[in-house]
């Protein structure tokens, strides 16, 4: 099989090491097959053959046919020139394609060319029905519709593959709406306090520290402030090391974004250091947090799923602090969802939980970032374990253009699992709690620490009353304890079936 567009381009201009998601060859017949890295393998017929030995013209097949690949596009212009790019530019000024690498060459490398567009028809910049867009803005000396996410200092692309359009396509407030319709709102500010908890304490998990119950408390708090000003201003240097400051030991507290190369390691037994990732080198974080807090710009209409993703992945990426990354990335993506009014103001989903229930799903996620920038990055480690990248101008353009299909997959199923099954079952739960608080109460009236206790237990142990907590019920009969229990398991097992029944209807 021959090769065309990006693999073409690849081999003859050796520009490797960007992880391509699809690949295309000309050959006998057509033909479309996953290959082992999981990339689109794409076979066309002759008559799609790019003729020539023009770079250029395997990049109008590229931008056809493969997916759009803003790093790998830059790598191409490197190689090519400033004069080849104009040249092929102007040979056919007003023509689709040509006005678009006019565009991308300006968007990727920051230099001007000539453009000769007289047409007056805009062209799409990103197919809608191929990839997730952003908020148009016109380019009338390219004639070009600018669809995309981002920025020239940040712009990720999100492709709709299957496993995203089917996730994007569950209606999250839909599915919102029906649960406050099936429980009291008191019900839903009882499990608002418990999920706060939750969450703070499940991202300390991820991380694998132990807080105090003060750092816990201040996690919390934030959690409860998101969503009150704009996306712009939650991104801004100021307000992200205000965040920082509160959740992380005064001792490792920022002042500004970091100003030093920074990693994310493992310490061997050898006390050696197993690199996980590469952070941006230094000089790149604040063009990058100045790109990701652009994102609002052209993300209006975007929905909130896909903006939790950009920015959230976005901002644990880049990595611009010491500590707390993590616990802001998490924050944000609540942020987002009770700003664009997905989540009311007040309650939460325990996103935090699911991660720490997927972690193997979760790390994946952030692999396939890391293992593009592992392929590209060189670096030396020396013997205080400080780390310089060697090749920054290399790597740079993987940073500012990522590809963030993976982790908006991750992040829309960690919601709609929140929703479809966390959420329902704390509600369910203080639902039974109450009822089942009152039939308690009518077999033996006892104080309400008492039945707490008890509704504990039995509820840590299935519904039965174990043997050595049957001493804190000493006062209690065997007849009333056996019909305490068979009270839990009618009030759990029917409450189950009634909101079981429902669902199914709805």
């Amino acid at each position: 099989m021959k090769k065309v567009g990006y693999t073409w381009l690849r081999e003859k201009l050796g520009i490797w090491g960007y992880g391509l998601t699809h690949e295309s060859y000309i050959g006998a017949t057509n033909k479309t097959e996953i290959g082992s890295t999981d990339a689109i393998i794409q076979t066309f017929k002759s008559k799609y053959d790019v003729p020539g030995e023009n770079p250029l013209g395997h990049l109008e097949f590229a931008l056809k046919y493969d997916d759009l690949n803003l790093a790998f596009i830059k790598a191409v212009f490197d190689a090519v020139g400033h004069q080849a790019v104009q040249e092929y530019v102007s040979a056919n000024p007003n023509g689709k394609y040509s006005r678009i690498i006019g565009y991308l060459y300006e968007f990727t490398t920051g230099e001007s060319l000539e453009a000769n567009v007289t047409t007056s028809n805009y062209q799409d910049l990103l197919d809608p029905l191929r990839y997730i867009t952003g908020d148009v803005a016109k380019i009338p000396r390219w004639k070009i519709r600018d669809n995309l996410l981002g920025n020239t200092n940040f712009c990720p692309i999100i492709r709709r593959t299957t496993e995203l359009v089917g996730s994007l396509d569950w209606e999250i407030e839909a599915a919102l709406e029906n649960l406050q319709e099936e429980y009291s709102p008191e019900i839903f500010k009882r499990a608002a306090y418990y999920l706060f908890k939750k969450e703070s304490k499940s991202s300390s998990e991820i991380e694998r520290e132990n807080p105090s119950q003060d750092r816990l408390d201040r996690f919390i708090s934030l959690l409860e402030s998101a969503g009150q000003s704009s996306l712009e201003e939650s991104l801004s240097e100021h307000e992200l090391i205000r965040l920082q400051n509160t959740i992380v030991d005064p001792r490792y507290a920022d002042k500004e974004f970091r100003n030093y190369q920074n990693y994310i390691g493992q310490t061997l037994r050898d006390y050696s250091q197993k690199i996980h990732y590469v952070c941006p080198p230094p000089e790149m974080v604040r063009p990058l947090m100045q790109g990701l807090a652009g994102l609002s710009r052209k993300n209006q209409a975007t929905g909130a799923v896909i903006k939790a993703a950009i920015v959230s992945f976005g901002f644990v990426f880049i990595h611009p602090f010491e500590d707390g990354n993590g616990r802001i990335h998490r924050f944000l993506i609540h942020d987002i969802l009770v700003r664009d009014g997905i989540v009311p103001n007040g309650t939460i989903l325990p996103v935090s939980a699911q991660i720490l229930a997927n972690m193997d799903k979760y790390d994946k996620c952030l692999e396939a970032f890391s293992g593009v920038i592992a392929r590209k990055v060189k670096y030396e480690l020396n013997e205080k374990g400080e780390l310089r990248v060697k090749n920054p101008l290399e790597t740079e353009a993987l940073y500012k253009f990522p590809d963030l299909t993976a982790q908006t997959v991750f992040l829309a199923r960690a919601i709609q699992e929140t929703i479809g099954k966390d959420l329902p079952e704390e509600l369910l739960f203080l639902q039974c709690y109450d009822e089942l608080k009152g039939e308690i109460q009518r077999i033996v009236d006892m104080p309400d620490k008492k039945v707490d206790k008890m509704i504990l237990f039995l509820h840590q142990n299935k519904g039965k009353l174990a043997l050595r907590k049957r001493k804190f019920f000493e006062e209690l009969d065997d007849s009333e304890v056996s019909g305490m229990e068979l009270a839990y398991q009618n009030t759990f097992t029917r409450a189950r079936e009634n909101s079981l029944n429902r669902r199914n209807v709805s």
